[in-house]
């Protein structure tokens, strides 16, 4: 077993925490290392951008979602038979809920698993003032767990003299640098970067960049500092209640919003989960006794969606017929009697939730609630943390609980919520409440 481990953090967003993720985890994997990746934060594409790179699924570590001890076990698990972990840090290392506070920042999940954190500093417009910019951040809080400092956008005849001065002045140790890459860059859209399969070259994009970073920066000293990482002990397993249902998963271009641990979760209380494809596929799968429609970009495919109606069909007559389902943000816009896309074109989509999903010009929902004074599937589940992040919005999003944004006086109804299905625009996290997926579990075991 290896708790070998470190996390990639930076002072903001659009930092490059990405692309050096993904580069160190090519280089790491081009050893011919085995490696865990991890990502900070609700985030869904990152990590399909680290799983693109290790050959297996990415997953997620919140501190918002998942109480520490569910984090400490689920790294702990997932990292067990590999000899690295690398964890993507979110956003600026402190910025955490609601922009007032470090909870559930990439320092909070540090602290809370014993993780060393690697500083990504971009040096553009630079220099002296990267030891004081550097020492701020050491600082803020009495142990900051940034051990190492990785400088990025610096030329290679500047380096060492930065690197001299920081480490002569900072009790902190430079682990190397990242030279100006124009041909390596990750493209984003309205919900961030696009996905890793629509990106030209990407596969080879990284191994450039994995060749650089192996020059250019101290792989062994990471490898060694991943080393000093807190040691997590091993959980014991839970016993958790057992559905044998058999479960359709909406999945291909237009829904790929995927918790990995959600899945991973269902199957373990004994969920059989069927891929099937909106876009591709005539109806959903036979034998069925639930339905999940995640979340996605349906929006880029409104003409497409419209024009399977066989699948249109077989959706809302299973919907009505009774099918238990769970439908998140995507999922929820494509249950709409109509849905807007991209270019402003209106679309028929499967009618089982009235009115129409419109663009808006803004984010209209965006970071962590907690979902309050509903039930789910007729049970009463206690409290949910919740993930919202989208441009869209509805004319009928529900009111069957109440949203709560965490330090904030805000809240909002939401959510379409009954004994056989919900839907709306959060994305739930199952080990925030393992309450959630048993009580729809429990209703599709009802269907047999």
């Amino acid at each position: 077993m290896s708790g070998k481990r470190f996390l990639i953090s930076a002072p903001s967003s659009g930092s490059g925490k990405t692309l050096i993720t993904c580069g160190i985890l090519q280089a790491l994997v081009n050893r011919g290392l085995s490696v865990a990746s991890f990502k900070c934060g609700p985030d869904y594409i990152d990590p399909m951008f680290h799983s693109r790179v290790i050959g297996t699924k990415s997953r997620n570590l919140d501190t918002f979602f998942a109480r520490e001890d569910t984090v400490r076990d689920l790294l702990e698990k997932n990292s067990r038979d590999c000899e690295i972990s690398v964890i993507e840090g979110v956003m600026g290392y402190y910025d955490g809920v609601g922009g007032i506070s470090s909870w559930a920042s990439a320092y909070d999940v540090a602290e809370k698993t014993g993780t060393p954190a690697v500083f990504l500093v971009n040096c553009k417009g630079m220099s002296v003032s990267l030891v004081p910019f550097i020492k701020g951040f050491l600082e803020y809080k009495k142990d900051s767990w940034i051990r190492g400092v990785i400088l990025n956008q610096i030329s290679p005849m500047l380096y060492p003299r930065m690197k001299k001065m920081i480490e002569e002045e900072l009790p902190v140790k430079v682990y190397g640098y990242v030279p100006a890459l124009t041909d390596c860059v990750l493209e984003s859209r309205h919900l961030g970067l696009v996905l890793p399969e629509e990106i030209e070259d990407l596969r080879e994009k990284l191994q450039k960049l994995a060749a650089v970073l192996e020059k250019s920066v101290d792989l062994d000293g990471l490898l060694e500092l991943g080393g000093t990482a807190e040691q997590l002990r091993e959980g014991q397993e839970e016993l958790l209640p057992q559905f044998a249902v058999n479960i359709a998963v909406a999945r291909d271009e237009a829904f790929c919003f995927f918790y990995e641990d959600n899945l991973e979760l269902l199957r373990k209380m004994g969920a059989n989960l069927i891929e099937f494809s909106p876009l591709h596929d005539r109806k959903i799968p036979d034998d069925v006794q639930g339905l999940i429609l995640n979340g996605g970009y349906p929006e880029l495919y409104g003409e497409r969606l419209s024009k399977n109606t066989s699948m249109l069909t077989s959706i809302r007559e299973s919907i009505q017929g009774g099918l238990p389902y769970m439908a998140e943000c995507g999922g929820f816009m494509y249950l709409h009697e109509k849905m807007e896309d991209m270019d402003g074109m209106i679309w028929k989509m499967a009618g089982v939730i009235p009115g129409k999903v419109f663009r808006t010009p803004r984010l209209t929902r965006f970071g962590y609630i907690t979902l309050e004074e509903g039930r789910c599937f007729g049970e009463d589940v206690g409290k949910i943390p919740a993930h919202e992040f989208h441009y869209f919005d509805s004319e009928c999003c529900g009111e069957d609980f109440l949203a709560k944004k965490p330090l904030s006086e805000r809240s909002w109804r939401c959510i379409h919520s009954g004994k056989q299905g919900m839907a709306g625009f959060p994305h739930l996290y199952y080990y925030g409440n393992k309450k959630v997926p048993e009580a729809f579990l429990r209703a599709c075991e009802e269907r047999k």
